[in-house]
This record gives structure tokens, C-alpha cells and sequence, in this order.
């Protein structure tokens, strides 16, 4: 892997938790708010904290890359039940927007769910010890 591939894929891991971890680290601001969104769609309010884990834990885990290709796609699959659940609406073309912005951040998770964390990260830190 080139120098160039290595920190591509650290960044985009980067990037991608970056919105995970702003966004689970608010919810813990308000709670109760965060709830009271989640049961407007329908979801049970005792996911709540788990998906503020989810978010907070899955981001740290890309960071790290730590478990990569499981936490991508767990936050893969939550970020498209959460685009179809709040912004799969054909007839507002703002939540549309954010409906197709799901789809492409869980085609950026599936993609490092694919390729796996690449060089920079403790999933390579243990398959080198392993081997050597």
C-alpha cells in the first residue's frame, strides 16, 4: 500500500467519525429531546442509549481503527435505517438531500468496510504482532 493510499484511508476514516462523534456526544446534551425524536418514527425510546454508543463508540473504534470493519458496518447500517426512517420523504426535497447524504456516508462506510482500516491503525498493529 503507497504512502498516499495509507493516509487516504485515514482520513476518510477520520472524516466519516468525525460526524458520528459530533453527533453522539450532542445527544448526550439532551437526552430526553433525542428520545422524544426517536419515538416520533416510530423507534422504541430504549434505543436511545444505544445508539448514542453506537455513534460514540463506533467513531472512536474508525479513529483507532480498531474493529474497523465492524463498526463500519454497524454505523453502515444504522445510518441507512435512520436515512429511511427520518428522511426518505419524496415530496420535500431537503430531507431528500439528507436522505441521499445517509446513502453516500454508508457507502463510505461499507467501502472501509471493505478495504478495512488500511496501514494507520490498530487492526494492522495486531496482525504484525501475530506474525511476527
Amino acid at each position: 500500500m503507497t504512502s498516499v493510499n495509507a493516509f487516504a484511508i485515514l482520513a476518510a476514516r477520520i472524516m466519516i467519525a468525525a460526524m458520528f462523534l459530533v453527533a453522539g456526544i450532542g445527544k448526550l446534551g439532551d437526552v430526553a429531546g433525542f428520545t422524544g425524536y426517536m419515538t416520533s418514527a416510530g423507534v422504541p425510546a430504549i434505543l436511545a442509549w444505544p445508539v448514542i454508543l453506537l455513534e460514540i463508540a463506533g467513531a472512536a473504534a474508525l479513529v483507532a481503527g480498531f474493529q474497523t470493519r465492524i463498526a463500519a458496518l454497524a454505523l453502515a447500517g444504522f445510518t441507512i435505517m435512520a436515512g429511511a426512517l427520518y428522511h426518505l420523504q419524496p415530496a420535500d426535497q431537503m430531507q431528500m438531500i439528507m436522505f441521499y447524504k445517509n446513502l453516500a456516508i454508508t457507502g463510505g462506510l461499507l467501502m472501509l468496510a471493505v478495504t478495512g482500516a488500511g496501514h494507520y491503525a490498530f487492526d494492522n498493529r495486531r496482525v504484525a504482532s501475530a506474525v511476527a
